[in-house]
C-alpha cells in the first residue's frame, strides 16, 4: 500500500472516530463547537466524511477530547490491526485499547456516558458478570459505580480499585458527566509487581 493510500485510509476513518468520541462523552455538536471554535455545520460534515479534516480542525478537536493527535486520527504505524487496535463500543461503553493483545496484562481506557451501565439487574443494580482473571482500575474523571458482589462502591477521580473478576461485578455511571477510567486485566493468578520502596544504596546505611 502506498503512502497516499495510507493517508486516505486514515482520513476516511476520522469522521466515524470523531462521532464515536463525541457521543461517548455525551457532548453535542453545539457544545463541541463552542469549545473548539469550529462551526456546527463543519463539525457535522467532518463526522459524516463530507469534509476532509485539516490540522486547523484536528488540533482543537484533539485538545477538546484530551487526546494526542495521532490517537485522535488513529494513524496506523503498521498494517497489522492486532498491533494498533481501534476503539470499540460495547453496551454503550467505549473501550480504547492501550496494549497489544499478545498475552499478559491488557490495558484499556474506558468511557461510560451519562445514564449508561451494564444494564439493570433484577435488583435495580448494574447487571453483574464473572470471568477468569483479575482487574485493576483507576478513575480519571466522573463518578463510577462499581457493583462488586453485594457491595456498591462509588469511585471518583483519583481513586482506584482491584478485584478478582470471579466475583460478580458490574459498572454504571453514577454522575452527571461521562466517567472515564483506566483498566488493567490480567489472567487468573497473574498479579502486577509493585516496588513498595526504593532500594537502599550501598554505603548509605549506618552500623547497628
Amino acid at each position: 500500500m502506498s503512502d497516499d493510500d495510507d493517508l486516505s485510509a486514515v482520513l476516511t476513518g476520522v469522521g466515524p472516530r470523531l462521532r464515536a468520541l463525541r457521543k461517548a462523552r455525551g457532548t453535542t455538536l453545539t457544545a463541541l463547537s463552542e469549545t473548539t471554535g469550529i462551526s456546527v455545520s463543519t463539525l457535522s460534515r467532518l463526522e459524516s466524511g463530507r469534509r476532509e479534516p485539516t490540522l486547523k480542525h484536528l488540533l482543537p478537536l484533539a485538545k477538546a477530547h484530551g487526546l494526542p493527535l495521532d490517537e485522535l486520527v488513529g494513524a496506523p504505524q503498521t498494517g497489522d490491526p492486532r498491533v494498533h487496535p481501534r476503539p470499540f463500543t460495547r453496551h454503550g461503553q467505549t473501550w480504547i485499547p492501550l496494549t497489544r493483545h499478545l498475552g499478559g496484562l491488557h490495558a484499556y481506557k474506558q468511557i461510560l456516558p451519562v445514564g449508561k451501565g451494564c444494564g439493570p439487574g433484577p435488583d435495580g443494580r448494574p447487571a453483574q458478570g464473572t470471568h477468569e482473571g483479575y482487574e485493576w482500575l483507576y478513575v480519571l474523571s466522573g463518578r463510577l459505580l462499581l457493583a462488586l458482589g453485594e457491595h456498591d462502591l462509588i469511585l471518583t477521580a483519583g481513586e482506584a480499585a482491584e478485584f478478582d473478576t470471579r466475583t460478580p461485578h458490574g459498572f454504571a455511571n453514577a454522575g452527571e458527566h461521562p466517567v472515564e477510567w483506566l483498566a488493567l486485566y490480567g489472567p487468573q493468578g497473574e498479579r502486577m509487581h509493585v516496588r513498595a520502596r526504593p532500594a537502599v544504596k550501598k554505603g548509605t546505611g549506618s552500623d547497628a
